[in-house]
């Protein structure tokens, strides 16, 4: 895999899933890798601009032979049962390049509560809605923020992964705000 696009936190917003549907058109990622929280916007969010879980479903579904994605807390088996291509999940290991990747939502492992990884590992979350990259001596914790309700005065944001650099975007407009290595 020479390319990879990390969003998380779509939250059944139709608008903001457009939006990332024309970064992955102009992207052309080869996989798009979600990280949870795909339809449904939680009992602590406002509802997301333009809340149309049932447009998610149709979109998503329509690129479902280039997504693998792990559970978020605000997934269901109901929400399996509409979507066509696995979510339940708990968390998901990658090697990028010579990196281990480990991937979870963030609600049982993350930045706080890490599982055992090995010095140089990378733990990938989403769930807090905020985007980070912090070295934490022992493992690299990154999160690619939300596609649809940013905290913490972030964008609308997601990553994308190549040639061994990692890279935070705003899904309006593509711009990358953020990269890792820095150059």
């Amino acid at each position: 895999m020479n390319k990879l696009l990390i969003a998380s936190d779509i939250h059944g917003s139709a608008y903001y899933l457009k939006k990332l549907f024309e970064r992955i058109d102009a992207e052309k990622p080869d996989r798009i890798f979600l990280l949870g929280d795909l339809l449904y916007h939680g009992p602590r969010n406002d509802l997301p601009r333009e809340y149309d879980p049932k447009l998610c479903i149709d979109l998503l579904n329509g690129i479902r032979e280039d997504v693998f994605c792990i559970r978020g807390n605000c997934d269901t088996e109901v929400d399996q049962m509409v979507l066509r291509f696995p979510i339940m999940a708990d968390y998901a290991v990658l090697t990028l390049g010579d990196r281990l990747l480990y991937a979870s939502h963030g609600h049982h492992y993350g930045e706080n509560n890490p599982p055992a990884l090995r010095k140089g590992d990378i733990l990938l979350c989403g769930h807090t809605h905020v985007p980070a990259c912090t070295d934490h001596g022992d493992f690299l914790y990154m999160n690619p923020g939300s596609v649809a309700i940013p905290k913490a005065d972030s964008c609308p944001s997601y990553m994308v992964w190549e040639r061994d650099t990692f890279y935070w975007k705003n899904v309006e407009t593509g711009e990358t705000y953020r990269t890792w290595p820095e150059a």
